[in-house]
């Protein structure tokens, strides 16, 4: 009991800390040394034991070893989208299509296409960033709700649909033998349900918050658009067409290498072809440098936490129920699945460690291999999504420069609600048709 009251415990600190807007870089491994204690894992290496130190350093250590390239060169590329005023460009030609009362819809169609095209979810909110500012400015809606629009277009009918690349609809094929197209009609439903519902939840939001005097406040750090020249919109859209082609063409022989390629296209293709709009490219390349450590530092602190939580006996135990659990097995896969992810704030690893035990006991059952590939893959979305979450953190505080008392709530109603009733939709889509 001690110790499953410590995972809880230490679980929960870290979300109130979180929301509190403490630094993460402190408050990860205090709560993380929490649960070790409570769970009798030595502060340092004692014997062939396991210890906290060693725990959370390698899995924090392992995602920058992982990751850091994409983040770099994804905050280089937002930040030369900024600077060179290539976004801005992208944003206006957008409001003169759209209009400026469909902001929010121009930022979760770009964030969509880039993410569906095979863009990591955190190089689509930089490089998305500096459009949705324009587009929020141009609109004056209150910019807290920008977060709540990248994860829209991110991290719900995108990352987990029939086909996306994202790694959270990949996984389930190596245990499940299926394809990334596994459940495709049900998946198109949901979908559509997530997109549509997220909208308009998040533009009633939004339109709440305008009529109780809420608008768009300007930053000292905001790009000004006053007398200084644009390049043409299609010189800033190329750019994000070479990363989304170069992405979606080399992703199956090249895997995660293909985003560090087509990355480095697009900082080269955006350079090159915006180069004499760019008034100080070193201050531009220094905060994008800057951006990419904040980013990614936070995002491992995070994930350091997760490594260590997964070492104790009481995250052994929840998983062994959660993968256990009785009644119809499509409703198990998704509550196990969604725990997982919420204790580890990682929908990739709410599958990898619930997989293993779920996928030969509901297969051996007779459960439909292709249903099951796209339950788990919807739930993993879902309550990942908590305040802990390295993208939740990441988009919300580096790249946003917002508070999560402010901005978490609207993200929690498209990334957590809109995916959890959407994982409800597929079960009972699976279970009658």
């Amino acid at each position: 009991m001690l110790s499953i009251f410590g995972l809880l415990l230490g679980l929960g600190l870290l979300i109130v800390f979180t929301m509190r807007g403490f630094n993460l870089f402190i408050t990860a491994p205090l709560c993380a040394l929490l649960v070790a204690v409570t769970n009798g894992i030595p502060f340092w290496q004692v014997a062939d034991k396991i210890d906290f130190v060693h725990g959370y350093m390698n899995g924090f250590a392992g995602f920058v070893a992982a990751w850091f390239l994409m983040f770099l060169l994804g905050s280089i590329f937002g930040k030369l989208m900024e600077h060179t005023g290539a976004a801005d460009a992208v944003a206006l030609a957008i409001v003169k299509r759209l209009g400026h009362t469909r902001a929010v819809l121009a930022i979760v169609l770009a964030c969509a296409v880039l993410t569906y095209g095979g863009v990591s979810l955190f190089v689509v909110a930089f490089s998305a960033y500096p459009m949705a500012v324009s587009l929020f400015k141009g609109a004056n809606l209150p910019r807290r709700f920008i977060p709540a629009a990248l994860a829209l277009g991110s991290v719900t009918f995108t990352m987990t649909s029939a086909g996306s690349p994202e790694i959270q609809n990949w996984i389930p094929i190596a245990y499940l033998g299926t394809t990334p197209y596994a459940g495709w009609q049900v998946s198109i439903v949901v979908a559509l349900f997530m997109a549509v519902g997220g909208y308009f939840s998040l533009m009633w939001m939004i339109k709440n918050a305008v009529k109780n005097g809420e608008q768009f406040i300007q930053r000292a750090s905001d790009p000004t658009l006053t007398d200084k020249p644009l390049p043409h919109w299609i010189t800033g859209l190329i750019p994000l067409l070479v990363v989304l082609v170069t992405s979606f063409l080399l992703h199956d022989a090249l895997q995660q290498a293909a985003l560090i390629i087509a990355l480095a296209g697009g900082v080269v293709s955006l350079y090159l072809l915006n180069f004499r709009f760019l008034v100080n490219p070193a201050a531009a390349t220094n905060e994008g440098v800057l951006g990419a450590l904040l980013a990614i530092g936070n995002t491992a602190a995070v994930v350091g936490f997760g490594s260590v939580a997964k070492l104790t006996p009481a995250f052994s135990s929840v998983v062994d129920y959660m993968t256990h659990l009785p009644g119809p097995e499509l409703v198990g896969a998704a509550v196990a699945v969604s725990a997982i992810a919420g204790l580890t704030g990682s929908a990739s690893g709410g599958q990898a460690i619930a997989l293993p035990e779920i996928a030969p006991t509901y297969l051996d059952r007779g459960v439909d291999a292709e249903q099951l590939h796209r339950v788990v893959a919807i739930s993993s979305g879902a309550l990942d999504s908590l305040p802990h979450n390295g993208y939740v953190v990441t988009t919300i505080r580096a790249i946003c420069g917002e508070t999560h008392q402010n901005a978490y709530w609207p993200m929690a109603v498209v990334s957590v609600l809109m995916p959890v009733l959407g994982v409800v939709l597929a079960i009972v889509l699976f279970q009658w048709f």
